[in-house]
């Protein structure tokens, strides 16, 4: 299939961006896409590939703007119930931290989720992980850590094991253990963390390869007050790197306890959240390959006036990326378009930024930046044609869908099919 006539192909070639060299598009008008199966074959002008490929069967882009598809690094997608309560709550005057101090926020999901059964945590995540692909995500991370217990927490890997293959995005999957403090541990995460090094992650490591030829998952951790200190969250990633797990952090949320640099330290794929991330931690990211990922949505569900300090992630030289952070207590979006448009009004990034954080940054910190995220030669055919003339609308526009199809591995999905 070649797609001709785009009035800009966005290809993002080049691998990952950092620094100030973000928001580099590699941008070809009147450009051309030509793929076999489902990988890319070829990129360039539409009158360079139009003679080049004459017998090819081809797809007239009319004008619009063709570019990978989203990829969504941080995702707590697979969850039962709902939080609306909480919501109102929060409208009401309560915080985050004391609602989660109360017994509610993560702990009232985990209650649900431990009482659903595999096929119903399918059924509602499904659902959601459709949607996505609806708004051009094509790839996703998804985190369990809604179980907080050996058995639920193996019913959500389960479960999105079996959604990876039985759904059209990719899914590359963490274990977040760690997510919380269970109610059996109250009080006592120390107790909790030595229980998870000792027990839960080398348990893991037997189970998994039993379930799957996939590569071992993504361990994560929740540092922050109320959840793991920075001597508990070390401990935990270091038992997985012991067990063969490559390792991701949630830090710097509320308060800055030092998570990034730990994740720089270790090598972790990403660091996410950083709302209140130091200069000295910012540092280390910017001299690390450690990504960081930023999560507009999250204080803009929490009605927070601070986001993630990306001008100065990015002066430091730093890999950043952005994300949704789906889940159903603070950021219940499902769209990588007004996670961009956020991006752009609270972060300040510029279109083409958010656009290359949102698809080959994105890629890097779940370790995928070699088959998706840009379009180029040998890469998997993942790629959006969308509903506008120019990559600006990106960002610019918001709650509206400015997806018209999604290519997924070489194979059409139009409007409603999406």
């Amino acid at each position: 299939m070649l797609i001709h006539s785009a009035s800009q192909v966005l290809t993002l070639a080049g691998g990952p961006q950092r620094g100030d060299r973000l928001g580099d598009l590699g941008l070809i008008p009147d450009g051309a896409v030509l793929f076999k199966g489902a990988d890319i074959l070829d990129v360039g002008s539409s009158e360079e590939l139009l003679n080049k490929y004459p017998n090819e069967e081809k797809q007239n882009a009319g004008g619009r703007v063709v570019m990978p598809g989203f990829v969504d690094p941080h995702t707590h997608v697979i969850w039962a119930g709902d939080r609306s309560g909480e919501f109102e709550k929060r409208l009401a005057g309560a915080t985050y931290l004391e609602i989660l101090e109360g017994g509610g926020g993560i702990i009232s999901t985990v209650r649900a989720t431990r009482e659903a059964s595999l096929e119903d945590l399918k059924d509602q995540t499904r659902e959601r992980i459709r949607r996505m692909f609806m708004y051009g995500t094509t790839t996703l991370e998804a985190k369990s850590g809604y179980g907080l217990d050996q058995k639920t927490e193996h019913i959500m890997l389960q479960a999105l094991l079996e959604l990876d293959q039985e759904e059209v995005p990719d899914i590359v999957i963490t274990y977040l253990g760690a997510h919380a403090v269970p109610p059996e541990y109250a009080g006592n995460p120390g107790g909790y963390a030595d229980f998870l090094s000792r027990e839960l992650i080398p348990t893991l490591s037997e189970w998994w390869p039993t379930r799957t030829e996939k590569p071992l998952p993504y361990v994560d951790v929740f540092c922050e007050r109320g959840a793991f200190d920075l001597s508990q969250s070390r401990q935990i990633l270091e038992a997985a790197r012991e067990h063969g797990f490559p390792t991701k952090i949630h830090a710097d949320e509320f308060e800055n306890l030092g998570g990034a640099s730990l994740a720089a330290e270790l090598g972790s794929a990403s660091a996410d959240h950083l709302v209140v991330t130091s200069k000295t931690d910012i540092q280390a990211l910017g001299k690390s390959d450690t990504v960081a990922v930023a999560l507009p949505c999250t204080p803009f569900g929490l009605a927070e006036p601070d986001y993630t300090p990306v001008k100065e992630i990015l002066k430091a030289g730093g890999l950043l990326a952005i994300a949704t952070d789906l889940n159903p207590g603070t950021a219940w979006c499902e769209s990588m378009q007004f996670a961009a448009a956020l991006a752009c009004r609270y972060m300040k990034l510029t279109p083409n930024q958010a656009i290359a954080a949102a698809t080959i940054n994105a890629a890097a910190a779940i370790g995928m930046d070699g088959i998706v995220g840009s379009l180029e030669p040998g890469k998997q055919a993942d790629l959006l044609i969308m509903d506008i003339p120019d990559y600006r609308h990106i960002g610019y526009r918001f709650g509206t869908n400015l997806v018209g199809s999604v290519v997924k591995k070489g194979q059409f999905y139009i409007g409603e099919e999406a």
